[in-house]
């Protein structure tokens, strides 16, 4: 939303409006944050009461099993995905995950219907409806609605022409926002004047979207599906991402979703989520996972508490580990784990970090933030920071642990989809990506846009190591940081770390077992050592994503282990280094028959011993698995059509052929200050 100032200066919609302030006179874009007044009287505790009961799941495994999922997407219940055309519910999205084929729009005429069916089931998933403007969109396009007639509800449907659209030049899908625009918050014609028609609504809503996790969690002991309870919490202040899913352990959770409308500062967010669900004493249990770093000009990983006292910072700092304990490393909207030639950061380069750049690709010659930050990332402005890739920000976590004692980036890894058409899980390469269920020629058209569709990618996935396939499994692997991210492919790979794993552990055949007593998961913090105990060992281990039929996978390449440290003077230090596999392996693609050239492995398993390792400096050290180079899914949809047919985005040089997918697994730390007396293990820490 836009509030102009009495002073005559600007605050901005955390959403898309907000991009075209930057060119009005005398308008300071810098300096405020719009919010609505929190809402009166505050939202109520859940009542306290223990989880739904459930069957025992029938397919446990000790050592655990990989599951795979996606975190992040939309319906129709929210604002840009109903803006742009999307329909379908809740209900689509779990009936899509399952396997079951839904019908998705294109246009903000609902128009272009095309049904689309999942490549194969997920184990798990959550809706991630925007918070903010969640109520409005459901009183503008529900007909008989206490606010349906209005003037802002003309404006969204596109019946009516808004001054506010106007004086910004909006158009289309801008304008039709504009009216949920009102001066200093919701618009009251909407909302009402003490806006209980918006918290009403928000209410029905969030119950409706709840009822839906409810109907599709397979509570029997086939455990086959399992929901979660979750919105998306969208600020962006001046075209700079700072969002986070909340997902929620089970079904007790706030009365409300808490929105950057009522709440712009990630500080209070995470304060309110303590009050309203984990410290509580209801039963409600919640996790915040920030997404898009790549777009978020330095902003996202920031110590945001920087000015308060010292012992605030350190709260501050911890309560942030404690509630954000995985990141989303891959998603529509491009890869975050790491950009060569970044500012402070040493090591040489890693020709594995130019992947699915979607900044590169729609913004070349990037300014580098080096220890500012910027604005205007989701409109191809503003400069990049090393933090806003997670390599650097988790480098930046041991950087913060010498100044406070407390390490706020300590966090896991996953990847999602960030679908706006109730698509979770499609991420083939095969297919086009689903964002807003764009025709053929609106996905590969560039026109000099720096976020056409075509720079993005069908998204990633989330993996986790649990035991079985229910909600307390999956989130307790959440928040001990089990977890994996991919690039789309269901690439399974395991990280174990330790002083006494043994060299031969890839000949066992008990890998996980011997992982989990010799050492420690991904996610985890090496145990104290003893004298005798020299460097730390790791192994990693991955199998290759078998595909289908119609659409087969490709064979691994390599498995590597990336280290990074704080040098001397406060540098940052990575180390790539190859475990497994055979990196000159000349496999390639062609990329006018997409057909694979050369080979690759199935399976993959590698042992390494850190000859650098220095007993004084903390450390965190991550595993990426590589697949054999294929085409990406622009390239065959380009192959697809007559030569004469095919739109810009075909020969952009700045869109590479091929694609490299890849899994990444979360990180094990070294705390050089653990004592064998004061070393907690993850199972017993919260």
């Amino acid at each position: 939303m836009i509030n102009i100032r009495k002073d005559g200066r600007c605050a901005l919609l955390p959403l898309a409006v907000f991009a075209t302030l930057a060119s009005l006179p005398g308008c300071d874009i810098g300096q405020f944050i719009l919010s609505s007044d929190p809402w009166d009287p505050p939202p109520e505790l859940p009542a306290a009461r223990e989880p739904m009961a459930r069957e025992a799941c029938s397919s446990a495994v000790k050592d655990r099993q990989p599951l795979f999922g996606d975190l992040h997407l939309h319906t129709s219940l929210s604002m840009d995905a109903n803006s742009l055309g999307t329909r379908t519910l809740p209900d689509d999205a779990y009936a899509y995950a399952t396997g079951t084929p839904i019908v998705i729009f294109g246009g903000a005429s609902a128009a272009g219907a095309r049904t689309i069916r999942i490549d194969r089931p997920l184990d798990f998933a959550a809706v991630t409806d925007h918070a903010e403007w969640m109520a409005e969109v459901s009183l503008c396009t529900t007909p008989g609605s206490p606010s349906y007639d209005s003037a802002g509800c003309a404006i969204y449907r596109g019946e009516q022409e808004s001054l506010l659209a106007t004086l910004l030049g909006a158009k289309g899908f801008r304008a039709r926002i504009a009216g949920l625009v009102e001066i200093g918050g919701r618009r009251n014609d909407v909302c009402g004047d003490d806006q209980s028609t918006c918290r009403k609504e928000l209410a029905n809503v969030w119950q409706a979207t709840q009822a839906s996790a409810e109907r599709w969690y397979d509570r029997s002991a086939d455990c086959s599906f399992t929901t979660f309870h979750a919105w998306e919490y969208s600020r962006a202040p001046q075209s700079t991402k700072i969002h986070r899913n909340i997902i929620l352990r089970n079904e007790i959770v706030p009365e409300l979703p808490i929105s950057s409308l009522e709440t712009p500062a990630e500080i209070d967010m995470r304060r309110q989520l303590l009050e309203q669900c984990n410290d509580s004493g209801t039963g409600c249990d919640a996790i915040a996972i920030p997404h898009n770093p790549n777009l978020s000009n330095g902003q996202l990983f920031r110590a945001e508490y920087a000015g308060l006292p010292l012992e605030a910072q350190q709260q501050a700092a911890a309560v942030r580990a404690r509630l954000e304990p995985v990141v989303e490393m891959m998603q529509i909207k491009g890869e975050s784990e790491c950009r060569n030639g970044m500012y402070g950061v040493m090591g040489g380069e890693d020709e594995l970090c130019d992947f699915e750049k979607i900044r590169d690709f729609g913004q070349p010659d990037l300014e580098d933030c080096q220890e500012d930050a910027g604005n205007g990332a989701q409109m191809g402005k503003g400069c990049t920071s090393r933090n806003d890739y997670v390599r650097y920000a988790l480098i930046d976590g041991l950087r913060e642990k010498q100044r406070l004692g407390v390490n706020p980036y300590q966090f896991g890894l996953i990847g999602s989809t960030d679908t706006h058409t109730a698509a979770p899980g499609a991420v083939s390469e095969y297919e086009r990506p689903y964002k807003f269920g764009m025709t053929t020629a609106q996905a590969l058209t560039v026109n000099d846009r720096p976020r056409a569709a075509v720079f993005q990618n069908p998204g990633g996935l989330a993996g986790v190591w649990a035991e079985e396939n229910s909600r307390d499994a999956i989130f307790a692997a959440l928040k001990r940081r089990e977890t994996f991210a991919t690039s789309g492919p269901r690439i399974a790979p395991r990280f174990f770390g330790g002083w006494d794993l043994p060299e031969d552990l890839c000949k066992r055949p008990q890998l996980a077992e011997a992982g989990y007593r010799a050492g420690v998961p991904m996610g985890d913090t090496l145990p104290a050592r003893s004298e005798n105990q020299a460097n730390p060992r790791f192994v990693v281990a991955a199998n290759a994503d078998p595909g289908t039929a119609a659409s087969p996978g490709h064979p691994l390449q390599r498995l590597q282990i990336i280290k990074g440290w704080i040098g001397e003077h406060g540098a940052f230090h990575q180390a790539v280094i190859d475990v497994a596999g055979n990196p000159h392996n000349g496999a390639s693609v062609d990329t006018l028959s997409c057909k694979a050239i050369g080979e690759g492995f199935s399976t993959l398993c590698g042992v390494w011993e850190d000859p650098d390792f220095d007993p004084t400096r903390d450390a965190v050290y991550y595993a990426r698995a590589i697949e054999n180079p294929s085409c990406r899914w622009s390239t065959r949809l380009c192959q697809s059509l007559p030569e004469s047919e095919r739109p810009d985005g075909c020969d952009n040089e700045r869109i590479p052929k091929t694609i490299q997918e890849r899994a990444w697994t979360a990180p094990i730390w070294f705390d050089a200050g653990r004592s064998i007396e004061t070393a907690p293990r993850a199972d017993s820490l919260d």
